[in-house]
């Protein structure tokens, strides 16, 4: 949790490095919490989305959604700095299938060794401050 709270304290931070971990955190807690508002609205609403409570659920999982964009955006570029990559290939996501396939191989791999034009790298800083 403490991963998915950072990446929201840096929420529009584009500039510097993420780790994997920190990617891959934010984005497990991002599907957890979306995966429960998705369960409950169905659970309370049933088939029946107009209902009240089921109008409620969706602005409250709508409002969720936005809340998390821009953080969302912002460590997906600072993932793409750690692999020496600009945050602009993010855009190939948009690419049907294909896309999909080179950013999930970019997010995967591991950070670029030292400091690159980014920054330094993260893990190695982690290390640092524990040695």
């Amino acid at each position: 949790m403490e991963w998915y709270i950072k990446v929201l304290k840096n929420y529009a931070e584009f500039e510097g490095r993420a780790r994997r971990k920190e990617y891959w955190m934010f984005t497990l807690v991002n599907f957890l919490i979306y995966a429960a508002l998705q369960t409950l609205m169905f659970m309370l609403a049933g088939m029946n989305p107009e209902s009240s409570v089921g109008l409620v659920l969706m602005g409250i999982l709508g409002l969720y959604s936005l809340a998390v964009f821009i953080p969302s955006l912002a460590v997906g570029v600072r993932r793409l700095h750690d692999t020496g990559r600009s945050g602009w290939w993010l855009l190939i996501s948009l690419v049907p299938i294909i896309g999909a396939i080179v950013i999930i191989v970019f997010l995967v791999q591991d950070s670029q060794a030292g400091t690159n034009q980014y920054g330094e790298n993260p893990k190695e800083m982690g290390s640092a401050a524990v040695a």
